[in-house]
């Protein structure tokens, strides 16, 4: 994500009792971003393991933030969930980005 220009504004924000595990921005879009990390030979993958509750409170972390912190800032046109899978096998780590993987008005 760095190297593609984003700028890291926090990493385990607190939004109340919430927690987002990067708070990142590009240009005109700030990403909350989960962090998920399995074996390869894991039973459930890194993006199954969010379940309803974790999509609901990164939502309502989302929209938190949205209307706290960015939604007077005419820099900011929108924040978006999301998802970056760590999967670690014989080869390494093998990162993948989901760009909206989450719908923050869920």
């Amino acid at each position: 994500m760095l190297s593609d220009g984003w700028i890291v504004l926090g990493r385990r924000v607190r939004v109340g009792k919430l927690e987002v595990d990067v708070l990142a921005r590009l240009g005109d879009v700030v990403a909350c971003v989960e962090v998920r990390g399995r074996r390869i030979d894991a039973l459930v993958s890194a993006a199954d393991s969010i379940d309803w509750k974790k999509r609901r409170a990164l939502a309502r972390a989302a929209r938190t933030l949205w209307s706290r912190r960015f939604s007077r800032d005419e820099t900011v046109r929108v924040v978006r969930i999301d998802l970056a899978t760590v999967t670690w096998g014989p080869e390494g780590a093998e990162i993948e980005i989901v760009e909206g993987a989450i719908d923050p008005s869920a």
